[in-house]
């Protein structure tokens, strides 16, 4: 959404391990033929996510900007978001013509939720592994979340989750507001979220 306030800004959260770069790089696969797209990954003390989109060849590398956060992650998303919006600022002089931002935040707790100062729509993901109970466990990124973003529905058999009750569970946790199940390893969910950003974010 190129607009007088820039690219559309969408914040990606969610606890380590429930996949959120495997879903910011599917997500950059399926728009950069269509939008200009760019990446910020927050990690603690290196910038192993930006080089792991880097790698998997999600965007090209000037697109995609690691930063170290120190600390908690929590804080460069929240309470003080300089870093990030730096970052962001970068971008915008290197490459005018950007539609969308991926902001990827460090794996954190359930707690975690993104300053309006910084993203326009946030997407929080949680994994099936983690239990079937993450949904009813609430906290801002599953209750206030703009899209909740269920994910390796595949594993469910596997760990023993029973993908009816977490439904059920988030359904009750968000009301009327949505979410997804996907399997990001064989791009389940992925034109969901999609067509999602594109309503919402007004693509």
């Amino acid at each position: 959404m190129k607009s007088a306030n820039g690219p559309l800004r969408v914040g990606i959260g969610g606890p380590v391990g429930s996949g959120k770069t495997a879903l910011t790089d599917k997500l950059c696969k399926a728009m950069r033929e269509t939008y200009s797209v760019a990446v910020v990954t927050n990690d603690i003390y290196t910038k192993e996510d930006a080089e792991a989109l880097v790698r998997m060849q999600a965007l090209p590398s000037d697109r995609i900007v690691g930063v170290e956060t120190g600390g908690c992650p929590h804080t460069a998303i929240r309470e003080d978001a300089t870093i990030n919006l730096q970052a962001i600022a970068d971008l915008n002089r290197r490459i005018p013509d950007l539609d969308v931002i991926f902001i990827e935040s460090g794996g954190d707790n359930l707690a975690a939720t993104f300053s309006p100062d910084l993203a326009d729509i946030t997407i929080y993901v949680i994994s099936v592994c983690q239990g079937e109970e993450i949904p009813r466990k609430g906290g801002p990124g599953i209750t206030r979340s703009d899209l909740l973003v269920i994910n390796k529905k595949d594993l469910a058999p596997y760990v023993g989750a029973d993908l009816d009750v977490m439904e059920r569970d988030a359904n009750r946790m968000r009301a009327a507001r949505p979410f997804v199940f996907s399997d990001m390893k064989r791009g389940d969910g992925i034109e969901t979220i999609v067509d999602f950003l594109r309503v919402e974010g007004g693509l």
